[in-house]
Formats: C-alpha cells, sequence, structure tokens
C-alpha cells in the first residue's frame, strides 16, 4: 500500500512497512549510514542515520524506523547534521592518525563521512585506544585500534558465514571485537573467508600483504618469476585500475604481468578445467556405482570449515586440489623439467580473488617434498597495488599470450568463478567425455538462479544426477534439512562467498556487491557464445592430458592433483 510523506518540505510516496531509509533512498534521498548492510536486518547502533520527524522528541534511526503516513521528516536539519558531526568526531576521537598508512586509506568510509560533514579539527580528544595488531593468520589482519564498534564483521561472519569465528568482548569503553577469549585469529575457528574484510569499513580488518615478499624475489635473478592468475583476476584488475574491461584485458595483463618482472604467466583456468575434467571422473564412478554424495573441494574456506564443523563428510570431500594448487603443482613438476630447474628454483605466485587460498597454499596436503606448489598468493587488491609500484601503463600495454603449456581454458572455467558453474560444468563435462553429447543448459537455471540452497534433477542418458548448490554457507542448514528429509545427492557444490569468486574478499573494495552482476552476465554470455565450452574441448588441455602428462612420469599418474583432508580441532 503506497501513501504519501513529507520530506524536507517535499511530498514522497512510500510503501507500508518499509524503513524511512527505505523510503528516503528510493526516493533519492541519500543519508549516511554505517552499520547498515543490505540484506541485514538493522541494528541502528551507529546513529548515523537519524533524522528528525515532527512530534518526537529525539532524533529517530532511519535505518529500523517503518515509515507511518502521518510522518513530517526533516534529514539535513541543523539538529541531524550536529549529532551526525558529533557522532564521527566521537569515533575519531580515539581513532589513530595513521590515515597514510592504512591500509583503507581513500576507501575508507570513516574517513569518507568526516569529509563529507566538514570536519577539519579534533574538537573531541580522548585516550587512543592502545594499539594490537595481530598477523597471527596466514590471510587476514586485525588492527583493534580502528575497529569503531559497528558489528558488521560480526554478523557477516554469524549470519553468512555461520562461523561465528568474532564476537563482542567485554563491556563498555573495553568493547572490542575479537575471537573468543580475546585470543589471537590463530586460535580461533576463522576460515579465512575474509567476508569480514569485505564489509569493514575501516581498516581494522584487511588481508595479510605478500607484495613485499614478491618484490624481493622478482629482484633476485637466482629464481625463476612465475604468476598464474584466475579467471576472474583481469576483470578485478581492471576495475582495481579504472579501466574498462573486455575479453582481451586478459592479453593486456599478461604484458603488463611480464614488463614487472615475471618470466612466465599462466592461467589458472588451465588448472580449473584440469579440476572439471578429475571431478567428472569422480561423478562418473560415483553414479556407475553408488558411492556417498561427492562435495565438490574448490573453496579453500569451505574445506576448512568442513574440517572444523562437519568432520563427518571429510570422506565424501572431493580429493581433488583447487585449480590453483593443480596448477602450481604442474609449474613445480611440468615445468621445473622443461626449464631445466629444481622445483626450489622457481618461485611461484598466485593471483586470486579469494583471501582463504592464502592459508591453503600453506597445508601440508598442498607441498611435496617440503616444498609448497605455491609460493607466495596475491589479492586482486595487492596485484593492483603491484602494478601502480612498478609504474605500467595498463592502457598503452601490448596484447600478449599467456606461456604454454597452461596458455587457456574453456568457458567452463570462467564458469566456475560463479557459484553453480562448478557443478554444472563437471555435469556437462561428464556427459560430454561419457557420451559425446552436451546436457541442454535449461536443466540448469535452478542452479543459476538465486537463494543460499539451490538443487536440480539433470538427465545424463540413463542417469537423473541430482545436484545441489550451496551459496553461502548458511544454505547447509537447508541443505542438512533436505538429506534429513530422505533427498539424496550426487554432487553437491558449496561456495562460502555469495555469489562465489566474484565476490571473494580480494577483489576490489565495492559498496554493494551486486554490482558485480554485470561481470556474471558476462560469464554466462561468453559461455554461450565460446566454441571451447567445455575442457574436452580445450586444446591447452588436450595437449596437457595426452602428451605433457603422460610423458612426465613424476605426474603420469595423475596423485599429484589430488590430496587428503583430515579433522582439524580449533582452541575456540
Amino acid at each position: 500500500m503506497l501513501f504519501t510523506i513529507q520530506v524536507n518540505n517535499k511530498k514522497i510516496r512510500a510503501e507500508k512497512g518499509e524503513t524511512i531509509l527505505s523510503a528516503l533512498n528510493r526516493n533519492g534521498i541519500i543519508i549516511p549510514t554505517l552499520c547498515r548492510m543490505k540484506d541485514f536486518s538493522p541494528t541502528g547502533a551507529c546513529r548515523m542515520c537519524v533524522v528528525e520527524v515532527e512530534g518526537r522528541d529525539r532524533l529517530v534511526t532511519a535505518c529500523s524506523q517503518p515509515v507511518e503516513e502521518w510522518m513530517k521528516i526533516n534529514t539535513h536539519s541543523p539538529r541531524v547534521l550536529t549529532a551526525r558531526k558529533t557522532n564521527v568526531e566521537l569515533l575519531l576521537s580515539n581513532h589513530p592518525d595513521d590515515c597514510l598508512y592504512c591500509d583503507k586509506n581513500t576507501n575508507c568510509e570513516l574517513q569518507r563521512l568526516a569529509g563529507e560533514l566538514n570536519i577539519r579539527e579534533r574538537r573531541i580528544r580522548a585516550k587512543k585506544i592502545k594499539p594490537r595488531l595481530d598477523q597471527s593468520s596466514p590471510a587476514i589482519i586485525r588492527e583493534l585500534s580502528k575497529c569503531i564498534i559497528c558489528g558488521r564483521c560480526v554478523r557477516v561472519c554469524e549470519e553468512v558465514v555461520t562461523a561465528t569465528s568474532i564476537d563482542f568482548i567485554y563491556r563498555g569503553s573495553r568493547i572490542h571485537v575479537g575471537p573468543a577469549m580475546d585470543r589471537d585469529f590463530n586460535f580461533s575457528s576463522c576460515i579465512n573467508c575474509g567476508q569480514c574484510v569485505l564489509v569493514c569499513p575501516t581498516g581494522a580488518l584487511h588481508e595479510k600483504h605478500n607484495i613485499s615478499e614478491v618484490q624481493e624475489y622478482l629482484n633476485n635473478p637466482a629464481f625463476m618469476k612465475v604468476i598464474q592468475y584466475s579467471p576472474v583476476v583481469p576483470a578485478g584488475i581492471a576495475e582495481e585500475l579504472g579501466v574498462k574491461y573486455s575479453r582481451d584485458f586478459d592479453k593486456t595483463l599478461n604484458s603488463v604481468l611480464r614488463k614487472i618482472g615475471f618470466e612466465k604467466v599462466f592461467a589458472s583456468g588451465t588448472g580449473t578445467d584440469l579440476f572439471i575434467r578429475e571431478m567428472a571422473e569422480q561423478l562418473k564412478e560415483q553414479v556407475e556405482n553408488g558411492r556417498d554424495t561427492i562435495f565438490i573441494s574448490a573453496c579453500p574456506a569451505w574445506i576448512k570449515y568442513a574440517e572444523q564443523f562437519m568432520p563427518e563428510i571429510i570422506p565424501m570431500l572431493s580429493t581433488v586440489k583447487c585449480p590453483q594448487q593443480i596448477t602450481g603443482s604442474l609449474i613445480k613438476t611440468l615445468v621445473a623439467d622443461q626449464a631445466g630447474l629444481k622445483p626450489e628454483k622457481i618461485f611461484s605466485v598466485s593471483a586470486t580473488p579469494c583471501t582463504a587460498m592464502k592459508f591453503e597454499a600453506r597445508r601440508d596436503g598442498m607441498m611435496r617434498k617440503g616444498i609448497s606448489d605455491i609460493d607466495s598468493v596475491l589479492t586482486v587488491r595487492e596485484l593492483g597495488r603491484l602494478i601502480r609500484l612498478y609504474g605500467i601503463d595498463v592502457t598503452n600495454s601490448d596484447s600478449e599470450q599467456a606461456d604454454s603449456p597452461m596458455e587457456g581454458f574453456s568457458s567452463s572455467a570462467a564458469l566456475s568463478e560463479i557459484t553453480g558453474g562448478l557443478a554444472e560444468s563437471i555435469v556437462r563435462s561428464f556427459s560430454y567425455a561419457e557420451y559425446k553429447k552436451e546436457v541442454d543448459k535449461q536443466y540448469f537455471k535452478k542452479i543459476r538462479s538465486g537463494g543460499s540452497f539451490r538443487e536440480a534433477l539433470i538427465p545424463v542418458e540413463q542417469y537423473q544426477i541430482r545436484v545441489a548448490v550451496i551459496d553461502g554457507l548458511a544454505g547447509l542448514e537447508k541443505l542438512k534439512q533436505s538429506i534429513d528429509a530422505g533427498n539424496k545427492y550426487h554432487l553437491v557444490e558449496v561456495m562460502a562467498c555469495p555469489g562465489g569468486c566474484i565476490n571473494g574478499a580480494g577483489m576490489p573494495f565495492r559498496n554493494q556487491k551486486d554490482d558485480r552482476k554485470n561481470l556474471a552476465k558476462l560469464i554466462y554470455q561468453a559461455d554461450e557464445n565460446d566454441a571451447i565450452g567445455l575442457p574436452e574441448k580445450s586444446p591447452v588441455l588436450i595437449n596437457l592430458y595426452e602428451k605433457l602428462i603422460k610423458e612426465n612420469e613424476e605426474i603420469s599418474d595423475k596423485k599429484i592433483f589430488h590430496t587428503h583432508y583430515i579433522k582439524r580441532n580449533v582452541l575456540l
């Protein structure tokens, strides 16, 4: 039901049941918020969205107050502006003055609000929060002195990720956010997904940087410097550097990385194709022999979650390494052999949209003879900083192919960056490999749709393959309910980041994640039009399988592409 309310002496249309903030935003009136997150129930904790409502003595939080027909609202009265300004000044009163060195400089919401409210001097002084730098995690750094207690990270960890690794600790002036018993991250149940990093408005949470380490090796002639990047990285780099993205930008990025000093540039998408192919083999065995459900193992944050909270499904986890690690294995074996180098003389870097892959690269199962397959992991944001650091003009760089033997991939590899894409690609690969027939894509509509839990029944010859897709770990509860109700699945894909890798925590910061729907559309369109839609059609993968892997004794049995998982006990 629509009705009229008065805002700033002008009439606007509002809908019964919506909040004041929703009605204002829909009518083009923007007011600041700090604690609010889209699709989450409002808390009104930050008090930044206060407005003046005629007849009310106190200012009202617009994010939590339902709109009513009688309301006359003033959004920017002197009283409102003073309240907002005072709120920000109080937050700044004990905030560290290190903006120039802060990871979130120019992307900080507190910094932006201070500028918008014309705060140019410190009127309120308070005792600075004691600096405490938690660098124990391989993926995420926590700086307590920059935390403004907005609660965003707590909510996303509890309601979206469901790991509940952090919460509010103590009360009053001592309150802060951290793991249980106020211990460091390495003692906690954190799965390194980094969704807390994406929602943090300040620099209190950010990824652990490996740029200095990469720089050191780039200047060391004793090592061959190699980099791989996942299919979504070029689009992320274009976004980070403010360049319009097209599919040709992938070739531009190859040129840029060589200018920085990398001697070999590979596409992780080749590893994704190999992953899909190996998973299709496991799916074949599953449907033919009636094995237990297969849980896809490509998301490292999900794998750590399963090891900690769902150890009973570890036997059902696919043993196939994730695409990053498969590509890393090929670099330290096949590429090392071709170059006549020992594996330890190759410095292997992976560029990825995922912070959890920083943790994964350090797992025991991802190294051989004490040598890691991946030596360093850079997020998209870190790689963007590295490109700026070396003064590379991406708009004035040539187009170059990636290096053989991992220079290309199918559209299925790019599709795998979106939730549901891996499951779809595996089923399609299984059908084509076994029966030389492609599955009608209309059967995948349900797993391409929205929702934290999706399922579909896909016919492949005499088989009816039941697939489940979990988009964000909150959907695991619905999967459990479905299984308890008697439903059985052949294949289950789980992605910790809602929407998939295109919304990974290492991607450029955005106000609203759904802005990347355009990128998802581009990927779907490419899959529709690309002649190489499946791994089985990729000349690069065919060459790997039919020639290079067979000729290399170290990897001919393909055991190198598999790993193991065990129950992980965490203290908290």
